[in-house]
């Protein structure tokens, strides 16, 4: 065992154990004003990357200039060329032909810097969507399902970064519609007019068609959702699926959410089916009418052949946008869907933040006050946990919190680390508010040892280190062995760099509550929750951290959640908690002796495990 000294608590300033982020941060973030459009508030986002934005843009239109040429050169060729025969053919070849490499070129150029701006788009995304839920509280976590968040961290992000970088491309060829448009007016101007004629009526469709997608759109992303949840669940809780033999019945349950994605999907093709081939084949009309006044034109001898061909490559120029229209309004409807849903995690606001005047808990001496809190779980929609609850904890004093299952045992160790904020009352260290001082500086003075300890799919080393990654490698091993997991991770194949599973699964649960103690003690905290952190661990091994935790627990303020004997033992002082305010407090043998519903409890708490065991329910 290591010395205690090695382990004493922290006395000196706060200072910041987080490691500085390794990745270039997103250049902006999202418009806060909830009045404005999903793409109005996207716009700053696109603004950031403006010069890749504008290279694609500018480019594109470059290279549908050149395209626009190619018509007017066939026209003169055909006419001066072929007809005529006073311009080489050649002449106009090699025209053509250059304008084809230089067209080429400029669209290397375009969807190089396109498909750059699409996967910064993308990054900025993901990036602002993780760093926001990092900032959000525990209350949000309370009510929000996983799959939702991975959904929308996933395939809605994809959505609008399709729309924001492919919609201005499709914008571009439109704009050289006006321009092919205007060549066509020059050929004839009342040619051109009965060339667009069916325009008005392809703008009536396509509205219909937004209109008519949107709610399939944000259904579809919905849905998704809830299929990624199902299996997200029972990815992370397999062994309960199987030790139950439930497989059949979460294959319903995912093959009912399936359904229910598959409706949305074929009602989107269904409207795709119904609306497209209407967008897409509206605009020939207009060149079935071209194709009659042009040709009468032509043998009346009122137009040119060369004039007829260069205005029907116009034509089509002009009727390329009307194509793409039916995908461009696709992927506006999916990408508004999934832009609200991105922007609802975005406009969430943290409910346990720092306050402006919020000061560093410096120096800390570990005296801990709660004071007439109150507290009730916004998620849960029943009465406070917490009532009146009064305790004090004094500088390097340990204290046993006792009652019964439900009874606000652990919601004490959440407010002290201030998971949650209480509704009344107050949380105090050293007799500041801990609502006054910063997260960062009252967490790393406070460290807290769940009763359901979760590990990282990386290594031992790596766990352990997890709250202070610069730790060397000697601090690392005093932890361990001061937590008691030294000598069963050297029997490990590869040591401390030995993988967990995910969750740490392909380890023991005492030996998962090992590393977890280990990872608190090495950062080292003056105030330490140990929320039945042994309950895990056979009594052999709990005997031999309680022997190192006596030593770590000296001159350190320790709060233990206590649901044995063992670890009551482990106190200077117990409180018992019981209609969510303490109602005794007093040593074990006190207590005992005096308070005839801590036996009670005593006896309840002892028999949990046991009824658990058995499959009984306790009354």
């Amino acid at each position: 065992m290591t010395d205690s000294a090695d382990m004493a608590p922290r006395r000196s300033p706060f200072v910041p154990l987080a490691v500085e982020a390794r990745y270039r941060p997103p250049r902006a973030g999202i418009d806060p004003d909830r009045s404005k459009s999903w793409l109005g508030r996207a716009l700053p986002l696109v603004r950031a990357h403006r010069l890749a934005f504008g290279a694609s843009v500018t480019m594109s239109f470059l290279g549908l200039v050149l395209q626009v040429q190619v018509p007017y050169l066939l026209e003169k060729a055909l006419d001066n060329a072929v007809v005529r025969h006073t311009v080489p053919l050649r002449v106009y070849s090699w025209w053509i032909l250059g304008l084809a490499a230089a067209t080429g070129l400029a669209g290397f150029v375009s969807r190089n810097a396109m498909y750059r701006l699409a996967y910064d788009i993308e990054f900025d995304l993901r990036n602002l969507i993780y760093e926001h839920l990092t900032r959000l509280s525990f209350e949000f976590y309370d009510r929000v399902q996983t799959g939702q968040l991975i959904s929308r961290a996933n395939s809605d992000i994809r959505s609008v970064q399709m729309y924001l970088t492919f919609a201005p491309l499709i914008l571009v060829q439109c704009s050289i519609a006006v321009v092919a448009f205007v060549y066509m007016v020059t050929i004839n101007w009342l040619l051109a007019l009965v060339a667009m004629v069916v325009t008005p009526l392809v703008y009536v469709v396509g509205l219909r068609m937004r209109q008519a997608m949107f709610p399939v759109s944000w259904l579809i992303q919905a849905r998704l959702a809830d299929v990624a949840t199902v299996v997200d669940e029972n990815v992370n809780g397999v062994r309960v699926v199987k030790a139950f033999a439930a497989e059949g019945a979460q294959l319903r349950t995912l093959a009912a959410a399936a359904r229910r994605l598959q409706w949305a999907y074929v009602k989107d093709a269904d409207l795709r089916a119904r609306y497209t081939p209407l967008v897409q084949n509206l605009p020939q009309l207009g060149l079935v009418l071209v194709l009659l006044l042009g040709g009468w034109m032509v043998v009346h001898g009122h137009l040119q052949v060369g004039a007829i061909l260069a205005f029907n490559l116009y034509l089509f120029m002009v009727q390329a946008p009307f194509t793409m229209l039916g995908m461009l309004v696709m992927m506006g409807q999916r990408a508004a869907a999934s832009a609200q849903r991105i922007y609802e995690i975005l406009d969430e606001r943290p409910s346990v933040a720092d306050a402006p005047h919020a000061t560093d808990l410096c120096d800390a001496r570990g005296d801990v006050v709660f004071e007439g809190v109150r507290f009730a779980y916004p998620a849960a929609g029943h009465g406070p946990v917490l009532e009146g609850f009064e305790l004090h904890l004094r500088p390097g004093e340990t204290v046993a919190l006792v009652g019964r299952s439900g009874s606000g045992k652990s919601t004490v160790a959440r407010l002290l680390a201030r998971f949650y904020d209480v509704d009344a009352g107050a949380v105090r260290i050293d007799g500041h508010d801990v609502r006054d001082l910063t997260l960062a500086s009252v967490r790393a003075h406070v460290g807290v040892v769940l009763d359901e300890p979760f590990l990282f799919s990386a290594s031992i080393r790596d766990n352990i280190a997890f709250g202070r990654p610069d730790a060397s490698m000697a601090e690392i091993t005093a932890a361990a062995v001061a937590a008691g997991a030294d000598e069963f991770v050297r029997s490990l194949p590869d040591g401390y760099d030995t993988v967990v599973g995910e969750r740490g699964y392909t380890l023991s649960g005492g030996q998962r509550q090992r590393i977890a103690i280990a990872r608190t003690l090495l950062v080292n905290p003056p105030v330490l929750v140990l929320d039945d952190a042994t309950s895990a661990v056979d009594v052999q091994v709990e005997q031999q951290i309680h022997e190192a935790l006596r030593r770590l627990m000296a001159g350190r303020t320790t709060l233990v959640i206590a649901h044995r004997l063992s670890t009551i033992a482990l106190a200077d002082r117990v409180a018992l908690l019981d209609g969510g305010r303490v109602v005794a407090e007093g040593t074990h043998a006190e207590l005992l002796a005096n308070v005839p519903r801590y036996g009670e409890v005593l006896a309840h708490v002892e028999a949990e495990p046991v009824a658990a065991a058995s499959g009984l329910e306790l009354r």
